[in-house]
């Protein structure tokens, strides 16, 4: 399915990362893939792209509804609002370095920007439209989309596959380094308070960095099984079994309650916290991964310590403008 089960296995690798390799200062540039290197047109068309309601049914419901890059790149809530009010059952993930991920979705199923960007336009409860067929249709009948769309790839050359290279094409340009780890990392020693020089310790002591490794914290597109172990009152408290995660995509009784690994950058930010984000506060979802990931009981003053640790991954984000999108001349797409 995908790879899944092979980036399943792949965690015993993943576990043996040594510390010392955690500490690496995020890029400034992500590459792009060769069948979709990175231009300024195309990047424009993508901002259009993604922050466009027309490309839901109702005309109600961007990307950045739910990836809001005036934000920390999702919405802040437990579950995400589509078109016509509908929730789903997960947490929308940050759109912010989703670039250095190896695979997109909470349960990986997308193994690229491109095919992510394909994903919640078309799906029922997000943007609810009836299929491609039917976005490019309405992006041709709309005279701005079609020039920008020749801009960026050439004349008659609205599709879907350059729609979703648009999209991922603006996002790999959603990077945000230079936080005061990386500055620390970096070789500036008074960029991280004591308290966060305690909290770094912590997390590599505890070995939180064998699966959030790497620049980007989130385990170079490995996936963990969460919770490992059982806890009746986080259980009652937060039901993070409901969902099977990979399992309901894989169908695999052995992929149940795995999950990407996702990115620690920015965190502070993106509250609430896991796949349902039942956890409100980053103090509580640390005490949780503590007890529920490696059965530890961490006092408060070690909570505290990570927490400002974890505040210390916030990056310089890059100023955001908003497009002025294609007019439709007096006319409604819907």
């Amino acid at each position: 399915m995908f790879k899944i089960r092979l980036l399943v296995t792949a965690l015993t690798l993943v576990g043996s990362i040594s510390v010392a390799s955690a500490w690496d200062a995020l890029p400034t540039t992500v590459p792009a893939p060769a069948d979709n290197p990175t231009t300024e047109e195309k990047v424009e068309l993508g901002k259009m792209l993604y922050h466009d309601p027309r490309l839901s049914s109702t005309g109600t419901v961007s990307c950045a509804s739910c990836h809001n890059t005036m934000l920390g790149g999702e919405d802040n809530r437990p579950n995400s609002m589509g078109v016509n009010g509908q929730t789903g059952g997960r947490s929308a993930p940050t759109v912010w370095n989703s670039a250095f991920n190896a695979v997109q979705f909470w349960d990986g199923r997308a193994a690229s920007l491109e095919a992510q960007a394909a994903g919640p336009v078309t799906n029922p409860i997000e943007m609810g439209m009836k299929d491609w067929d039917a976005v490019v249709a309405r992006l041709k009948t709309i005279k701005g989309y079609n020039e920008a769309f020749a801009r960026a790839f050439g004349d008659n050359s609205v599709s879907k596959d350059n729609a979703t290279k648009a999209i991922a094409a603006y996002e790999r340009t959603l990077i945000t380094p230079n936080s005061p780890y990386d500055k620390y990392v970096g070789g500036d020693k008074t960029a991280l308070t004591e308290q966060q020089v305690r909290g770094m310790t912590k997390v590599a002591e505890l070995g939180c960095t064998s699966c959030h490794s790497g620049a980007a914290f989130n385990g170079a597109g490995a996936f963990q099984k969460f919770p490992i172990h059982d806890n009746p009152y986080f259980a009652a408290q937060y039901h993070f079994k409901k969902d099977k995660g990979v399992a309901e995509v894989s169908k695999n009784e052995a992929d149940e309650h795995f999950w990407k690994v996702p990115t620690l950058r920015n965190i502070a930010l993106t509250a609430p916290y896991f796949h349902n984000g039942s956890v409100q506060t980053l103090e509580e979802a640390v005490k949780i991964m503590a007890k529920l990931q490696l059965d530890k009981d961490l006092s408060k003053e070690e909570i505290a310590d990570i927490v400002a640790f974890l505040d210390s991954l916030t990056g310089e984000f890059p100023k955001q403008t908003m497009p002025t999108l294609p007019s439709t001349l007096g006319n409604t797409t819907n």
